[in-house]
């Protein structure tokens, strides 16, 4: 009898603990949603001022790199373009 009150008291504490990491997930879905919802207003309101929306999210992109991972993606990307008779 004892096995089941311990095991029943384990899984309510497992259980209690699940629905908080779900709804700490739940919560954070919303939060990213409406985050994504403003990121695309800001591109919005910067296309509707006449900015290329492309070139911001580029700009945007590398911005977010290193230095040097960006010179060397410059480079492969010369060499490349080269090799199609592009540059």
């Amino acid at each position: 009898m004892s096995d089941t009150i311990e095991n029943t008291a384990e899984t309510n504490v497992a259980g209690d603990e699940l629905r908080s990491f779900v709804e700490r997930v739940e919560r954070l879905e919303t939060e990213k949603k409406t985050i994504s919802d403003d990121i695309k207003d800001v591109y919005g309101e910067a296309g509707g001022r006449g900015y290329d929306v492309k070139v911001l999210r580029k700009i945007v992109a590398l911005r977010k790199q290193d230095a040097d991972e960006r010179a060397e993606m410059d480079a492969i990307l010369e060499v490349y373009l080269n090799a199609l008779g592009e540059a």
